[in-house]
């Protein structure tokens, strides 16, 4: 959900770019060579699910994918997500140049809060298990991206009071939508690249399969 030019008042927009600043900076600490793969493919993937997108006043109601991001890539989101949305507003004018701070925070910082919420659910050894609680971090990432996005609306001025309900309102769909892809794709995972979600492949015991 791109917040668009001109929507947010200067403190608000300098307070994103700052927090922005800092996630990615700590998200750049923490990306090495075995995490850029899965960090290009979710960037990507964030890249193409926002392509489509329905404008709803000063935001928009797309899919947006960021709770899978936060549960593979924790901190990482952060860089990740903002090169998504860097060529979003080059390419297609979605969002804009000057809120890219506060669009990076309002999408990645919910990413990383819903992946820690349901970390040891998303670890467990069970698939299904996992895949329910990556259901819920998916969910619960669109709760708080919607969330604090109507924040920041509403604290750039009471004109955007009812649109940031509106906000909140048409994204309860997504919500759903997005915590059934994420239970999907958690679950897909466990089965193929445990090691995306912190676990490791069970050692072969000796004579198995044999």
């Amino acid at each position: 959900m791109h917040i668009v030019d001109g929507a947010l008042s200067t403190p608000v927009v300098v307070a994103g770019a700052a927090l922005a600043a800092g996630g990615i900076a700590l998200g750049l600490r923490r990306l090495d060579m075995d995490r850029m793969p899965a960090a290009g493919v979710l960037s990507a993937t964030f890249f193409v699910a926002s392509l489509i997108h329905v404008p709803i006043g000063p935001s928009s109601v797309h899919l947006i994918m960021n709770g899978l991001a936060g549960i593979v890539l924790g901190w990482v989101a952060f860089p990740a997500l903002f090169v998504g949305l860097v060529l979003q507003a080059v390419f297609f004018g979605f969002g804009g140049l000057t809120v890219l701070g506060v669009n990076t925070v309002t999408i990645a910082l919910p990413a990383v809060l819903a992946a820690l919420a349901c970390r040891r659910g998303v670890t467990h050894p069970d698939a299904r298990v996992a895949a329910v609680w990556g259901g819920l971090a998916g969910a619960l990432s669109i709760a708080l991206t919607t969330a604090a996005v109507a924040l920041v609306l509403t604290l750039s001025g009471e004109a955007f009071v009812p649109a940031a309900r509106l906000v909140f309102v048409a994204h309860l769909p997504v919500m759903a939508i997005e915590g059934l892809l994420t239970a999907a794709a958690v679950f897909l995972i466990h089965r193929v690249r445990p090691d995306l979600l912190g676990l490791f492949t069970r050692p072969a015991v000796a004579g198995e399969g044999a």
